[in-house]
This record gives C-alpha cells, sequence and structure tokens, in this order.
C-alpha cells in the first residue's frame, strides 16, 4: 500500500466479507487488523482484496485455525452426540456382554427425542429453515412442521422398544428422503443454515449433516436387517 486510497480500498474490500466486524489498515506499518466473529481462512481474504494486494500472516497456522473453527462451530451438536454415546455406552454396564442391537435403540432414542426437543423450541423458526432445502417440505410445506413431531414420535418408539420393524422402516425412509435435500445442497455448496438443532443454533449445511442423517439411515438398515 502506498497512499491512503489503497488503505480504503483494502479496507473496503475486507469489511465486505461476511463475519468481518472491523478492519484497521496501516500503509505506513504495511499491515492490517481484522476483528472477526468466526475464522476466515486467509486465501478468502486473499480473493476479496483487488489482485494487486497479497495478504500473509505472521506467526500463523492456517490448518490449527481451521480445525479450531471447526470445531468451535459444531461444539453443540459434537456435545450432544457425544452425551448421547456416553449414556448409551452406561446403559449396557448392566448387561454381560455388549449388545449392539440395544445400544443402537438407545442412541437412536437419544437422538431423536435431543434434536426433537430443540426444533420444537423455535417450530417456526426450524420450518423456515428445513422448508429450504429439504426436497419433500419444498413440495408440501407442512411437513416442515410435521417432520419434528415424526423424530419425537420416533424417540420414544425407540426408548419404549415399540414395534421395532414399523419403527426402524419408518426411521430408515424418512431419514432416506431427508438426506437427498442435504447432499444436493453440500454438493451445490449452498451457504444455507442446517435445520438439525433447529433455529437455536446458527450451523451451516455440511457434511457433518450428511453424517448425521447417514448413521440414522445405516443404523436402522442394520436393525431391519437382523430382525427379518
Amino acid at each position: 500500500m502506498t497512499c491512503t486510497s489503497c488503505e480504503a480500498k483494502v479496507k473496503s474490500a475486507l469489511l465486505m466479507l461476511e463475519n468481518v466486524t472491523n478492519v484497521e489498515v496501516s500503509k505506513d506499518e504495511n499491515s492490517a487488523t481484522i476483528t472477526m466473529d468466526k475464522h476466515i481462512a486467509l486465501s478468502d481474504l486473499q480473493k476479496a482484496l483487488p489482485e494487486k494486494y497479497q495478504i500473509s500472516a505472521t506467526n500463523h497456522n492456517e490448518m490449527a485455525e481451521q480445525t479450531k473453527s471447526w470445531f468451535e462451530t459444531y461444539k453443540p451438536i459434537l456435545l450432544i452426540f457425544f452425551y448421547i454415546s456416553l449414556v448409551t455406552i452406561l446403559f449396557q454396564f448392566k448387561n454381560e456382554n455388549f449388545n449392539w442391537m440395544q445400544a443402537m435403540q438407545y442412541f437412536m432414542a437419544g437422538f431423536f427425542l435431543v434434536f426433537s426437543f430443540f426444533k420444537l423450541l423455535n417450530l417456526k423458526g426450524f420450518a423456515e429453515s428445513y422448508v429450504m432445502y429439504d426436497v419433500l417440505a419444498k413440495k408440501v410445506p407442512v411437513w416442515a412442521y410435521l417432520y419434528a413431531f415424526v423424530e419425537l414420535a420416533l424417540g420414544i418408539a425407540y426408548l419404549i422398544n415399540f414395534n421395532p420393524i414399523i419403527t426402524n422402516t419408518i426411521t430408515f425412509v424418512v431419514m432416506s428422503i431427508s438426506i437427498i435435500g442435504v447432499l444436493q445442497s453440500v454438493l451445490n455448496k449452498k451457504k444455507i443454515q442446517c435445520a438439525c438443532l433447529g433455529a437455536v443454533f446458527n450451523l451451516p449445511m455440511s457434511t457433518v449433516t450428511i453424517i448425521e442423517d447417514a448413521l440414522m439411515i445405516v443404523m436402522s438398515g442394520i436393525m431391519i436387517l437382523k430382525m427379518i
């Protein structure tokens, strides 16, 4: 940067980025101090700048920052999976041998009960997010409202071991439909909010959402095969 005009251009370009809250630029020190709500990759900062400007960071490990940012973003869902897994494992201490079928049953009960709880905290907010990407909700908007109650019913069904064939079949079908919209959004790189935890947490749609749905599909599929 050679003049105040350069400072203004750099500052303006960086402030245009999402999650950037403040930028201080100095042509004398040839530096920019960027304040952001969440980590932004150096490559994204570079893309925002005019071609004549190059940006780098001293004492900076981009991989470590991205990893830290990923964990901060998905901390709510990681903690939920940890607690559900912990309870599932603790239930198995009363058995002489680890019962995988029972473990999957309790895990799925916890999964659906917890996730439906967050959706029902703000049902309208969840429905508005869900209808943006779910293939069925787009055609039948009321499904976005019903989905939270379907998850609640499935959670109760797994908890009381209600007709495992019917429960797992419904899970397999519902989650298979759900994952279609998720896959389309992730593959098309759409930057939309994931509705998995309702409107309580602002989680981006990503491969984590795919894994979440796929896990339920695989577990329900295994349980169906074991019972027929």
